[in-house]
């Protein structure tokens, strides 16, 4: 489908893996690729299996152009959100497998799916999930707080939030990132299971059931991301940016 995204559609499962060759940025280009595989999984009554390369969920936004501060910047913010806020409401339920570090934006990507699993143990012990925009000077947009907050504890969303904390695989499970841990060499495989089983799910009840557990967060996203692209644009002509 795209040289950034591999899709393919086996038994009801939608396998998307995001490989760019290096951190998986969520640049424009790899939004496209993303949106056009849920496009594809959505046609097909597929379950989404969403995966990175190996070592790299996500490290986040294309951070030269978020930090531009130009329209495009804007644009980019907006796409992001949008993209988590499809995957929380996509139709049949998502299955991330988080191969390695998860920055940022690639965390609340991580959080918007419904079961997620990482790696175990001593592989693991070197990948990194955090919100890290604290810590680079930038302050988290309302729509990234919010999703923070429905997915992790109250204490590890303090922690997440407000002091851009790093989470191994093992607090990432504590805290709320992570559902579950598996050597890093049978990941995909147990993913792969998991997204088959839930396939057998009823496809009505469980699409009415994630309506009515998450319409409040529904909502509350559909206001918090015009928030942010209404401040983002103000910060963007303050600063004169084009």
């Amino acid at each position: 489908m795209s040289d950034l995204v591999h899709h393919r559609s086996e038994g009801g499962v939608a396998t998307i893996v995001l490989d760019d060759g290096k951190a998986n940025a969520l640049s424009f280009a790899m939004f496209d690729a993303i949106n056009a595989a849920l496009d594809a999984a959505e046609d097909a009554d597929d379950v989404v299996l969403l995966a990175g390369r190996p070592g790299r969920f996500s490290g986040g936004f294309d951070l030269p152009v978020l930090t531009g501060l130009t329209t495009e910047s804007a644009r980019l913010l907006r796409s992001g959100f949008e993209l988590a806020a499809r995957l929380l409401d996509h139709p049949r339920p998502v299955v991330a497998a988080c191969t390695g570090h998860a920055y940022a934006m690639g965390a609340f990507l991580l959080l918007s799916a419904d079961h997620r699993l990482g790696v175990a143990g001593a592989e693991g012990a070197g990948y990194r999930i955090t919100a890290n925009e604290v810590a680079i000077g930038l302050t988290l947009p309302h729509t990234a707080v919010e999703i923070c907050r429905y997915r992790l504890t109250p204490a590890a969303f303090q922690r997440a939030t407000i002091l851009a904390a790093v989470f191994s695989p093992e607090e990432a499970v504590a805290a709320g990132f992570l559902d579950e841990l598996v050597p890093e060499a049978d990941l995909l495989d147990v993913a792969a299971a998991r997204a088959a089983a839930f396939a057998a799910l009823d496809a009505e009840a469980h699409r009415n059931t994630k309506q009515r557990a998450r319409q409040a967060l529904f909502d509350l996203l559909h206001d918090t991301i015009e928030r942010d692209d209404t401040e983002f644009r103000a910060l963007i002509a303050a600063v004169g940016g084009g």
